[in-house]
């Protein structure tokens, strides 16, 4: 007989047990009632079976498993951890997403750096326009737009839209009179130039199939197409149709 634990084959009967003398382990003398299933001998062979370690790459077979076990509880741990970051992150992404949809498919905002459209707009006002405005139909007289500035298109511009396609335009002594197509020649309504009272002659201007003639209205104080090099607004070059202020207060515009 060997030590089971240490596999020492120097025993000392003591009793019904065998003590190790090399590490002192205690085991039970099988030879007692080898036959009875109720026997000491036989319950702890039971016992035995039950609860063996063998011992594996010096690993315990218990302790095996309980590192894996631990192992498996730390992973699951860890894809909780993941699935809760995510499910954190989730929400702000597509936040994200969706405010750069709308800002570059649905609205247009900036900054009006100046007072050319007192008092319609103040300066400093920030704006939104609407970007689907002009799907389906096209700019009208007296809409305020933002558009690229026809002589630096990485500058965005807000003005009124005065003439239209296929239009003529000219100022006398700060009085807009606009030939339509059909030749009629009108008096443009000037009741939103509040800030100050229009002066100067200018134009004749004729303008483009497909391009907007634009004035601001603080009509003196006003960089618009009466003093750009390329004079008209093209559609295609037209961000939206200028809708709410939302700072320094929340208001329509029109």
């Amino acid at each position: 007989m060997k030590c089971k634990k240490c596999g020492c084959d120097v025993l000392t009967k003591v009793d019904d047990w065998y003590k190790c003398a090399n590490c002192g382990a205690m085991i039970f003398d099988t030879e007692i009632h080898p036959d009875d299933v109720k026997s000491p001998t036989k319950k702890i062979e039971k016992i035995e079976d039950d609860f063996h370690i063998e011992t594996q790459n010096g690993t315990p077979v218990k302790e095996k498993d309980t590192k894996d076990e631990q192992d498996k509880k730390d992973s699951k741990e860890e894809k909780s951890k993941l699935r809760e970051a995510i499910e954190f992150c989730i929400p702000i992404v597509a936040a994200i997403i969706l405010a750069i949809l709308l800002k570059s498919f649905v609205f247009a905002n900036a900054i009006v750096p100046t007072g050319s459209m007192l008092n319609t707009i103040q300066e400093k006002d920030r704006i939104i326009a609407s970007r689907l405005a002009y799907i389906n139909s096209d700019p009208e007289r007296y809409d305020i737009i933002i558009f690229a500035y026809p002589d630096d298109e990485s500058q965005n511009y807000v003005k009124r839209v005065i003439g239209l396609p296929g239009e003529t335009v000219e100022i006398v002594n700060g009085i807009v009179y606009v030939t339509k197509t059909d030749g009629e020649t009108i008096q443009l309504d000037d009741s939103f130039v509040t800030n100050c009272i229009p002066e100067g002659d200018f134009g004749p201007f004729y303008v483009p199939e497909d391009s907007y003639f634009m004035l601001g209205d603080n009509r003196n104080s006003s960089w618009d197409s009466r003093y750009w090099k390329n004079k008209y607004v093209h559609k295609d070059k037209i961000l939206g149709q200028v809708k709410f202020r939302y700072f320094p207060n929340i208001s329509k515009i029109e």
